[in-house]
């Protein structure tokens, strides 16, 4: 019986986008010792090794959402997010999908993909930590995570080093701090309907304000 695995990178970052990666297989018996889990327990090495061997042996797909995607969104992040997993299944096609649901309540999620996904006979089995619980899903993760990461690294070449682009990420607040005092506005690789955008903005804002005052 096929099934996918979906998950996405980037779903909290301010910086870059959201990578959301499907991976499909005939019999999920094919992963059995694969070592497929959760892309964030595993070393960047590791994780380029077995994306690698993931789209050498099975059907995947990426859904790519920019910034400017995500802040014309209609709706919220999680409505959004359940979008982003029903167009990957959309184009795999699987009997079951296995999905890491992002709302507090994992069946809602589920139902959400699947009311967005409206294709009869495909069947989603949503969970929290799905990305550990099922080798599919870690499959899935480590795809949008090496995915992410590429995009991330060529931002780089463009803006200079913007750290992972996580608002918990100090390189990537000094980054945005710097580069809104010096132009006045956020980068266009940043979510601009994102709290942490509009935080800095206001003071930098107040910091010119002060400077001016002097």
């Amino acid at each position: 019986m096929s099934a996918c695995g979906v998950d996405e990178a980037g779903k909290g970052s301010v910086l870059g986008p959201m990578v959301t990666a499907g991976v499909l297989v005939p019999e999920l018996s094919e992963l059995e010792g694969s070592g497929f889990r959760d892309s964030k327990q595993l070393t960047p090495y590791r994780r380029e090794e077995l994306y690698g061997e993931i789209i050498g042996h099975w059907k995947t797909i990426v859904v790519v959402k920019s910034p400017a995607d995500i802040d014309a969104r209609i709706g919220t992040m999680n409505a959004f997010t359940a979008s982003c997993h029903a167009e990957v299944i959309r184009s795999l096609l699987p009997q079951t999908a296995y999905v890491d649901a992002c709302d507090v309540t994992a069946a809602r999620f589920g139902a959400a993909v699947l009311d967005i996904l409206g294709i009869p006979g495909v069947s989603i089995v949503s969970e929290h930590k799905a990305d550990d619980m099922y080798l599919i899903v870690g499959a899935a993760s480590i795809v949008a995570k090496v995915t992410r990461d590429r995009l991330v690294t060529e931002l780089s070449k463009e803006f200079g080093d913007i750290g992972s682009g996580y608002p918990s990420d100090p390189v990537t607040l000094a980054f945005l701090k710097t580069y809104i005092l010096e132009n006045g506005y956020p980068p266009s690789c940043s979510r601009k309907s994102w709290k942490t955008v509009n935080e800095i903005i206001a003071r930098c804002s107040q910091q010119s304000l002060t400077i001016f005052s002097e």
